[in-house]
């Protein structure tokens, strides 16, 4: 994973749909204090998000911020996101990448409450999150993602946790219908392929111009269906 966050298709043009959503619908300054919650290997908060202000990231592998360290990461911190280790009220923006997805139920509520308790009033959250738990499989499985949502769901656990929505919607649309024929025939017929999802090959490039393509519709109407679903929620206060 941490080679690949810097060349595969999938993240590369997760990181466009990122910034563009941030930079049309959040409209953020510069100079935040921004938090990574589950920054995995780094990249998020030493590349994009950095453009953006000051990044703290925690997770709770040593390995990753290892990881992270080796990307001139400084603002560690070993934690889980249902108890962050970080005082109320301290950050302008919460990134939070495919993490909730790993939280078994209720899990997922409790870290949203401890992302909205970090944030100060009127600070942003960006979430990111597998699609769709019937399209669950066994690459699932291997990167540990428990549960998959839907737009809806994430509505209702942004409201429970006293977040302001405000915009949803899925990604990776184009590329929705072959997965979900993948998945299907693969539970149907009890096929279990050990190739990794992310492997780099000849289509890397047309994939990343897809996501790219994707990101201004992501970031404008929103898309109905896709592998991946995206929310920005605000919580109350300042503006």
């Amino acid at each position: 994973m941490y080679r690949a966050e810097t060349r595969h298709w999938w993240y590369l043009g997760m990181a466009v749909i990122t910034k563009t959503l941030l930079e049309r619908r959040a409209r953020l300054p510069r100079r935040l204090n921004i938090l990574d919650a589950g920054c995995g290997t780094g990249a998020a908060m030493t590349s994009y998000l950095a453009d953006y202000g000051d990044v703290t990231g925690v997770d709770l592998s040593p390995q990753a911020l290892n990881f992270s360290r080796e990307r001139h990461a400084s603002r560690l911190a070993r934690a889980s996101a249902l108890n962050l280790p970080l005082a109320s009220a301290s950050f302008d923006l919460v990134a939070s990448f495919d993490v909730l997805c790993s939280c078994p139920p209720p899990g997922e509520l409790q870290a949203l409450r401890e992302f909205h308790r970090a944030l100060k009033p009127g600070g942003w959250l960006i979430l990111r999150l597998p699609a769709y738990n019937w399209l669950r499989g066994r690459h699932d499985e291997r990167v540990h993602i428990r549960q998959r949502f839907t737009s809806g769901q994430i509505k209702s656990l942004l409201r429970q946790s006293g977040f302001i929505v405000e915009h949803l919607s899925y990604a990776n649309m184009l590329l929705f219908p072959l997965a979900a024929v993948k998945r299907t025939g693969e539970r149907l017929l009890k096929i279990h392929s050990e190739s990794s999802e992310l492997s780099i090959h000849w289509t890397n490039e047309w994939f990343r111009r897809i996501l790219t393509w994707e990101a201004p519709l992501v970031a404008g109407a929103g898309l109905p269906c896709g592998l991946s679903v995206f929310a920005l929620a605000r919580k109350p206060g300042a503006e």
